[in-house]
């Protein structure tokens, strides 16, 4: 039988219906078998970072078990956005849904398509404040655990939004 392998996902919408985008993301990627025990943060709102000027974009981590590879779950991620809706024409632009790979165990991969750790995730508050929540003594690459490097970076304009909650859905792997 196959490993199940730890996974980091951040999830981000800054177009429409933000949280419910986020929401269906979470769903979708239970919904596929590409996560099991999963576990959400709470939801952030926060400034966009690069690229054109554009709308706040809600955001969270979710961190689960999965079977699939890192390619496989890479090929996954965008069926799911591509089947929310998101079009890929200006790169930092504004989006229905993204959905990045933060860490996938402690492997550390790189190629053209897929870089493991996120090679941003240690700089960006809106990543590592929900990461924290959920995992936050996990190792990113050589930059420290999420909690060290949260503990660097500046949290303004990072907001907690209690109204915005994503709920876990029985089902996945």
């Amino acid at each position: 039988m196959p490993a199940l392998n730890k996974v980091a996902l951040a999830l981000g919408s800054n177009l429409g219906d933000r949280a419910a985008n986020l929401q269906s993301a979470l769903d979708a990627l239970i919904d596929s078998g590409a996560l099991g025990d999963v576990v959400v943060s709470g939801t952030y709102e926060t400034e966009p970072v690069g690229g054109p000027e554009q709308g706040p974009y809600l955001n969270a981590v979710v961190r689960g078990n999965t079977l699939l590879t890192p390619t496989a779950l890479l090929r996954e991620v965008h069926r799911i956005e591509d089947q929310l809706g998101r079009v890929r024409t200006i790169h930092w632009g504004p989006r229905t849904v993204d959905i990045d790979i933060l860490a996938y165990e402690d492997e550390v991969l790189d190629t053209e398509d897929l870089v493991i750790p996120h090679p941003r995730a240690h700089e960006r508050a809106f990543v590592l404040m929900p990461w924290s929540e959920i995992d936050s003594e996990h190792e990113i690459g050589t930059q420290g655990t999420v909690a060290q490097c949260l503990a660097a970076v500046s949290r303004t304009g990072v907001v907690l939004r209690e109204d915005a909650t994503l709920h876990v859905k029985t089902g996945g792997i």
